[in-house]
């Protein structure tokens, strides 16, 4: 059996004030395409579908159309979990139309899925937090524990009151308890879940730039150790890059995103995983890159001609772009930058440091007129850097409104 896993679509996300969404549209049909042509038969996403809580209507569009290919229109089946960026009851709200297109939507922890079935496969078994699959020509179910992002407050709703219990702990028990029940070796046992999830003892795993953290309560880590030992594959969500947290036997895997989104992920290949996995054996999966989708770029120019040639060098980019110089940037020269490149989504100017004497920091004369003591001002509050043209044009005109 191929099972293909994503995550953290974050479809509607914007970068600073660029859109993603034709980017997204392109990547979306990508993974479609790598479903079909590895003929997978199910599909998990593990959470954050959506970049807000209330989407636009284009990223809403986007999502349902790409799960409606991946389904192959009923045939294949397709498991969504919601992230931490997701609203749960969004998620859920269109489940019972979705399920008639082999779509499986689980916005809730520890939500029951009503039991169907369509012509390729059925929902076999329900519980709190599981579901078991028959897939037609599959002489064995495919068991998943699924468990979506859960804040504090819906923690203590759906996974108990009580305070003195870390989330590790009431994770542990829940699963172990589905997995005792409903996981023997005779058929294929997954995990699904949106957590920030490490090895103990281990270096504590970069969230990426702009993601929201994740906080539950005291306890913001799940270790892997927790995983019934029942479980072949966990399929993870929310970090940005692709990382085996588990072991080769037993993979717990996050996905990646498919596209880069902040400029801490600059330079990442985006993957998807594609499992080949058989009841009580080794699993073995392959990490399918992603092709679409710009480059997200970080340079430091000391030069605005290399610069430029640079940015006219590389057109389909995001750029974060720091330029190092001698004094301010003037109103023409960012003119030039932005001119020659329509990808530019941060520029920072960094003035080089020059050492200064104790006099030209402290001996200032002020019997100046006032144009030579704004020099000497500025002078002495930026590094010894002196005001460009455009600076001392602007105080004068300053000056003469007065």
């Amino acid at each position: 059996m191929k099972i293909l896993h994503t995550a953290d679509w974050h479809l509607g996300k914007r970068l600073d004030r660029f859109s993603r969404l034709e980017e997204q549209v392109l990547v979306m049909s990508e993974i479609v395409e790598i479903a079909d042509e590895q003929n997978v038969d199910l599909v998990l996403i593990a959470g954050d579908l959506f970049d807000t809580f209330n989407p636009g209507v284009e990223a809403v569009e986007l999502f349902y159309k790409t799960l409606k290919r991946l389904s192959l229109n009923g045939k294949r089946p397709v498991i969504a979990i919601s992230g931490n960026h997701d609203s749960p009851n969004f998620i859920d709200a269109p489940d019972p139309l979705a399920r008639e297109c082999g779509i499986i939507l689980i916005g809730h922890p520890k939500a029951t899925v009503h039991p169907f079935e369509l012509e390729h496969f059925k929902i076999s078994k329900s519980a709190e937090g599981f579901i078991e699959l028959e897939i037609k020509n599959y002489p064995f179910p495919i068991r998943i524990l699924h468990t979506p992002y859960a804040n504090e407050v819906r923690l203590k709703e759906y996974l108990g009151e009580n305070k003195e219990s870390e989330l590790n702990k009431v994770l542990a028990e829940s699963w172990k308890k589905s997995a005792d029940e409903f996981c023997d070796e005779n058929g294929v046992n997954l995990l699904m879940t949106h957590l920030y999830m490490n090895k103990k003892g281990e270096q504590l795993l970069e969230e990426p730039d702009g993601e929201k953290p994740i906080k539950i309560g005291n306890a913001d880590l799940v270790f892997s150790e927790i995983i019934p030992t029942q479980i072949q594959y966990t399929a993870l969500g929310h970090l940005h890059s692709f990382q085996n947290i588990g072991t080769h036997e037993k993979p717990v895997i996050y996905s990646s995103s498919p596209l880069c989104y902040s400029f801490s992920e600059a330079g990442q290949t985006k993957y998807v995983s594609v499992i080949d996995i058989k009841p009580n054996q080794k699993v073995s999966f392959d990490k399918i890159a992603l092709q679409n989708g710009k480059k997200l770029v970080r340079k430091i120019f000391d030069s605005i001609e290399n610069t430029i040639e640079w940015l006219n060098e590389n057109p389909n980019t995001l750029v974060e772009l720091t330029l190092e110089s001698e004094t301010f940037l003037t109103a023409d020269e960012r003119k030039r930058l932005y001119q020659s490149h329509n990808g530019i989504v941060h520029l920072i100017p960094k003035i080089k440091n020059q050492e200064m004497s104790e006099n030209n920091l402290s001996e200032i004369n002020l019997n100046q007129d006032i144009q030579a003591l704004f020099k000497d001002y500025f002078k002495s509050k930026n590094g010894g850097q002196e005001a460009n043209e455009d600076l001392i044009n602007l105080f004068n005109e300053i000056v003469s409104e007065k």
